[in-house]
């Protein structure tokens, strides 16, 4: 499972949209796409 996968089932297990989740995390909705699709990971 990559850090995006656990990313999304997170977030939906918590009742959060996307946006929601960027901002309680503070990040841009760029930078959130990046972690999801790109498999980046958050430093």
């Amino acid at each position: 499972m990559t850090f995006g996968e656990k990313k999304q089932k997170l977030r939906k297990e918590a009742g959060l949209s996307q946006e929601e989740l960027s901002y309680q995390l503070e990040v841009s909705r760029q930078a959130r796409g990046r972690y999801t699709k790109a498999g980046h990971i958050p430093r």
